[in-house]
C-alpha cells in the first residue's frame, strides 16, 4: 500500500513540475523588424513583431499577448460581436427570411461581420509565413469589398430619396458592384505588386477605387443630409447617418497618413499607430451606419416599397456575383504570390 502511495505521489510531484514548462510561452513574444522579412514591416514602428514559421496554435495564442497587431485584432474583434448581438435582436422583430424588403438589411449585416471577421484573422494569423500574409491580406480585401457592396446596397435601397433615385438608378448598383470588385483587385495588385510602398502607384491601385465606390456609395446619404427639409433634421436616422460619414472621413485620413507614428518615431510599437486609429474610426462608422440602416427599414417603408418593388432578389444575385468575382481574384493573387516565392527560394 505504501508503494502504491509512494508511486501516485511521485507522478502527481512530476506532473505538477511539468505546469511551467505548459504555461511557459510558446515562442518569444515580440521580435525587431530585422528579424522578420520586409514584406510584414510597417513604417516607423521597429519592434513589437511576432517571430514568422511558428505554429498556429501560437498565432491564435497571441491574441492574448502584446504585440503590435494586438488592437487591430481587438477592435474588429469585439466589434464583430456586437454587431452578432445586435443581428439577434433584430432578428426577434425583424422577419428576415419572408420578408423581401428585409433582404438588403440582412446583406449589409452579414457584410459587415464578415469584414470584420476577414480583418481580425488577418491581423491574428498573417504573420506566419509571407505567403499567408499575402493570403490573409487577401482576404481581408474580399471582406473589404462584400461590404462596400452591402453598403451600397443599404443606402441605395433604404436611405435614398426619390429624386436622387430617379437620378442614379440606371447606373447606381452595376457601378457598385464593378467598384467593390476594382476595390479588391487594387488593393491585392498593390499589395502583391508593391508591399508596404509608399510608391504612388501603390496609393492609386489601393485608394483610388476605394475612393469612388465611397463617392458613389455614400451619395443617397449625402443628398438627403443636404435635402432634408427642417422637420426630418432631427430624424434618429438622419443623425446616425451624419456620424457614419464623419467617422469615415476621419478615419480615410489616418488610412491614408501615418499620423501619431510618423511624429514619433519607434514610440508607437504597440499603441498610438495611425491603423489602429483607423480600426477605431471605421467600427464606430460600421456601427453607427447599421443603426441607421435598420431605422430607416422600420420607418421609411412606404418610400422604399414604392421604389424598389420586388428588385431584392435581384441585389441578392448581384452581391452573390461580386463575392464571386472578388474571391476569384484574391485565389488568383495568391496563386501568383505562391509561383512568386517559389521562384525566389529557388
Amino acid at each position: 500500500m505504501a508503494t502504491v502511495v509512494t508511486e501516485k505521489l511521485t507522478r502527481l510531484f512530476i506532473n505538477v513540475r511539468q505546469v511551467p514548462q505548459l504555461l511557459a510561452p510558446l515562442s518569444p513574444a515580440t521580435v525587431s523588424n530585422s528579424e522578420v522579412p520586409k514584406v510584414f514591416w510597417k513604417p516607423y514602428i521597429h519592434t513589437g513583431y511576432r517571430p514568422v514559421r511558428q505554429t498556429w496554435r501560437y498565432y491564435f495564442s497571441t491574441l492574448f499577448q502584446q504585440h503590435n497587431e494586438a488592437i487591430n485584432v481587438w477592435t474588429h474583434l469585439v466589434a464583430a460581436l456586437i454587431l452578432l448581438l445586435r443581428f439577434q435582436q433584430l432578428s426577434q422583430r425583424v422577419d428576415f427570411g419572408r420578408d423581401l424588403h428585409a433582404q438588403p438589411l440582412l446583406i449589409i449585416i452579414v457584410a459587415a461581420i464578415t469584414y470584420l471577421t476577414f480583418s481580425t484573422l488577418a491581423h491574428l494569423l498573417q504573420a506566419k509565413s509571407e505567403f499567408w500574409h499575402y493570403s490573409f491580406f487577401f482576404m481581408d480585401y474580399v471582406g473589404v469589398a462584400i461590404y462596400q457592396y452591402g453598403s451600397a446596397l443599404g443606402h441605395y435601397y433604404y436611405a435614398i430619396e426619390p429624386s436622387w433615385h430617379e437620378k442614379i438608378k440606371g447606373f447606381y448598383m452595376p457601378a457598385a458592384v464593378l467598384l467593390a470588385w476594382l476595390s479588391c483587385a487594387g488593393s491585392c495588385y498593390a499589395k502583391y505588386r508593391y508591399h508596404q510602398s509608399a510608391h504612388l502607384l501603390s496609393r492609386l491601385c489601393q485608394e483610388l477605387p476605394s475612393a469612388l465606390a465611397y463617392v458613389l456609395d455614400i451619395s443617397p446619404v449625402v443628398h438627403r443630409i443636404f435635402t432634408a427639409p427642417p422637420a426630418e433634421r432631427a430624424d434618429p436616422a438622419l443623425l446616425y447617418h451624419k456620424c457614419q460619414v464623419l467617422f469615415f472621413l476621419i478615419g480615410a485620413f489616418f488610412f491614408s497618413h501615418p499620423y501619431p507614428e510618423k511624429w514619433f518615431p519607434g514610440k508607437c510599437h504597440f499603441f498610438g499607430q495611425s491603423h489602429q486609429i483607423f480600426h477605431v474610426c471605421l467600427v464606430l462608422c460600421t456601427l453607427a451606419q447599421i443603426e441607421a440602416v435598420a431605422l430607416d427599414y422600420e420607418s421609411r417603408r412606404q418610400i422604399y416599397s414604392a421604389l424598389q418593388g420586388d428588385l431584392a432578389h435581384n441585389f441578392s444575385a448581384l452581391c452573390f456575383f461580386t463575392v464571386t468575382c472578388s474571391v476569384l481574384t484574391a485565389a488568383y493573387m495568391a496563386r501568383k504570390v505562391k509561383n512568386k516565392l517559389s521562384f525566389k527560394e529557388e
